[in-house]
């Protein structure tokens, strides 16, 4: 392949599909992603993860921790600091309920995959170090739902530190992917005395990388990622220290990237809005018989 790009051999059916109206699309999930970044010598460096490859979605590709929302992120019991819920509502086009569901899921995820937990006992504060084995019950709890965040958080005296966020981007799952989100990216630094493993079974291995050494990976073909984490990756590489990008997040574009499908000379179209390099063209089913010889009488 020419880079790293996901493309699942299943979609040129799919899209053939929803062109001719064969196929209908599923309603999105809500769900949260988070770019945990650290500072280093040589620049920031991300964390990511790879997805084992028997996943059955994106199997093999590199990804930042995230998840769907779980329908008790918006409990009201959870313990806020930071920019309010009207706030994050505004910045996130989503009503007060649905901003903390998603910010909360964005905390949850980065704890639950990634061992880091965004959150304190005040509002100044953030808890230390992370990997006792009492934090890992905690952790475990919350993966198999037995133990909502709000009571997580509660039980620990802990406040969530929704200021250690910064929203930076949105996208959609196209309508032909049988498995749809909304996601929400935000950027994130990496707390003093915190630091990864990896905790999701998931994922087969963990990194910390410069953004541009995972972009030029893509690049090569060596690393396989989806649309939107390479993107994430080379709108990164302008910021030289974590800081500098989590202050470039309240002026980031939260408008939703959705991949549209559109039929042009016989072939179909598949883009995605504002990121060029991502487009593809797949042969519609009477110009893909015509190229192997289906279409000759």
């Amino acid at each position: 392949m020419a880079n790293g790009q996901w493309y699942p051999p299943e979609w040129p059916d799919r899209i053939r599909a929803l062109a001719d109206g064969a196929l209908t699309p599923v309603a999105p999930k809500r769900a949260a992603t988070v770019l945990l970044l650290k500072d280093t010598e040589a620049g920031p460096v991300i964390h990511m993860l790879r997805r084992r490859a028997s996943m059955a979605f994106a199997g093999g590709a590199y990804a930042y921790p995230g998840g769907g929302v779980d329908p008790r992120d918006d409990d009201t019991r959870i313990r806020w600091a930071g920019p309010t819920r009207a706030w994050w509502a505004k910045r996130l086009g989503v009503d007060e309920a649905g901003a903390q569901a998603v910010v909360c899921a964005a905390v949850r995820e980065t704890y639950e995959e990634a061992g880091v937990l965004l959150a304190g006992p005040g509002p100044d504060t953030v808890v230390g170090d992370t990997t006792g084995a009492d934090w890992e019950a905690d952790r475990a709890a919350l993966v198999a739902r037995e133990l909502s965040f709000a009571e997580f958080l509660h039980r620990r005296g802990l406040v969530l530190r929704s200021d250690l966020l910064g929203a930076w981007a949105r996208w959609i799952t196209p309508e032909f992917e049988a498995r749809r989100y909304d996601t929400w990216f935000f950027v994130a630094a990496l707390p003093e005395g915190q630091r990864t493993r990896n905790a999701s079974t998931e994922a087969d291995r963990t990194v910390w990388t410069r953004p541009a050494e995972a972009a030029a990976g893509y690049d090569r073909g060596e690393l396989l990622m989806m649309p939107p984490t390479i993107a994430a990756l080379r709108e990164l590489l302008p910021y030289g220290t974590a800081a500098e990008a989590l202050a470039a997040a309240d002026a980031r574009d939260l408008t939703p990237v959705q991949a549209t499908a559109r039929l042009v000379d016989g072939e179909i179209v598949l883009s995605w809005p504002g990121h060029e390099e991502f487009t593809k063209h797949v042969p519609t089913a009477a110009k893909a018989a015509d190229a192997t010889g289906g279409g000759r009488a």
